[in-house]
C-alpha cells in the first residue's frame, strides 16, 4: 500500500507542477473590437486600395467581372457610386459585406475600411 501511495505521489506532483502554464486562453478578436486610432488618418491610396491588391479582389471584381469594378484607377469611381455611403458605414455595402465574411478580410483592414468609411470616404 505505501509502494502504490509513493508511486500516485510522484506521478500526481509533477502533473500539478507542470500543468496549468496558462491561466487563460488567448482573447479573440472580433471585428468590432479592433479600434482604428480617432487620430489616425486613414488614406484610399495608401491603405484602402492595397486592401483589394491583399485579398485579390479583382479576380471577380474587374473590369468584366463583377460590379464594382476594384481595378486600379477605377476603384474609388466605382465604389462611391452606390458601395459606399460617406459618414455611415453601416449604410456602405462594401462595409456590411466585408463583415459579413466575405473572402474573409482580416478585423484590421474591416476597421480601416469602417474608419475610411466614417471619416467621409476621401480620395486622398
Amino acid at each position: 500500500m505505501k509502494k502504490l501511495f509513493k508511486i500516485v505521489l510522484v506521478s500526481i506532483i509533477p502533473l500539478v507542477l507542470f500543468s496549468c502554464y496558462y491561466d487563460e486562453f488567448p482573447e479573440v478578436i472580433e471585428d468590432g473590437d479592433v479600434v482604428i486610432d480617432p487620430g489616425t488618418d486613414v488614406s484610399f491610396k495608401d491603405d484602402i486600395a492595397p486592401i483589394f491588391v491583399t485579398y485579390n479582389c479583382t479576380q471577380c471584381h474587374g473590369a468584366s467581372g463583377q460590379s464594382p469594378d476594384l481595378t486600379a484607377g477605377n476603384e474609388y469611381a466605382s465604389l462611391i457610386s452606390g458601395y459606399v455611403v460617406p459618414k455611415n458605414s453601416s449604410a456602405s455595402k462594401l462595409y456590411t459585406t466585408l463583415v459579413d465574411g466575405h473572402r474573409n478580410v482580416d478585423a484590421n483592414s474591416i476597421a480601416l475600411i469602417k474608419k475610411w468609411i466614417d471619416d467621409g470616404a476621401e480620395n486622398n
